[in-house]
């Protein structure tokens, strides 16, 4: 976790969103995404497990259910490792705004969750480059399985199941997503996540999100047409 002690030497700025499924990370990093671009800013979005490399095999796999926990993380670390390479590094060297939807610390929790040994773990994302900024958007585990339940059930791998933690999958959910929680809770004050209520309107949340971002701009430096108006 060597690069993680310092801050990157790109011109550009990473900022990433973390939190559970259902925390609404995913619509908060659109908007901004949206928004910066209105303010015309150079800005991308990446997101968890969607290199085209390997994005089809997991899908196959998680299908059969056949992902053990070291399985899913040395999977992931290929596709996070296609898409630090491919498009990241080379949008932070041009200058942009990369926004990523779930970084590293997805897998430091849920892998965790998943009884994969830490320091594995950690040791395997070494080459990951330290974002600028991350928002963790801190919801209960029963409140993200009421959002997600409003559209869909809980998928096998999201509620845990292959953990055999319980026959019912909506139990399930609330126990691993309690664990992903807990890991998550304990790396505010060792990575300086910044915690978000997700239980706060949309509005909200994306005007505090906002103003972060804009200070983070200011001291890097980022300068572009109509992109500190409010």
């Amino acid at each position: 976790m060597l690069r993680f002690s310092k801050k990157h030497t790109y011109s550009g700025v990473l900022i990433c969103v973390e939190g559970i499924d259902g925390s609404g990370k995913s619509t908060q990093i659109e908007l901004l995404y949206s928004w910066l671009k209105s303010k015309g800013a150079d800005v991308i979005l990446t997101q968890w497990n969607s290199s085209e490399l390997i994005s089809n095999t997991t899908k196959k796999a998680k299908k059969k259910n056949l992902l053990s926990g070291r399985t899913f993380s040395l999977l992931h670390a290929v596709d996070f490792a296609d898409r630090l390479e491919r498009t990241i590094k080379p949008a932070l060297k041009a200058g942009f705004i990369v926004l990523a939807d779930r970084y590293v610390y997805t897998a430091f929790a849920r892998d965790v969750a998943r009884e994969v040994d830490p320091k594995w773990i950690r040791n395997m994302y070494g080459f990951a480059i330290k974002p600028d900024m991350t928002f963790y958007f801190d919801v209960s585990p029963k409140d993200s399985l009421d959002r997600i339940c409003s559209n869909r059930q809980p998928k096998f791998y999201e509620a845990g199941m292959d953990m055999k933690l319980s026959n019912n999958p909506y139990k399930s959910y609330v126990i691993f997503q309690n664990r992903i929680v807990e890991q998550y809770k304990n790396m505010i004050d060792e990575f300086g996540l910044i915690k978000i209520d997700a239980m706060a309107s949309i509005h909200e949340k994306q005007k505090f999100i906002r103003q972060k971002v804009l200070e983070l701009l200011k001291e890097n430096k980022i300068v572009l047409e109509g992109i500190y108006e409010q």
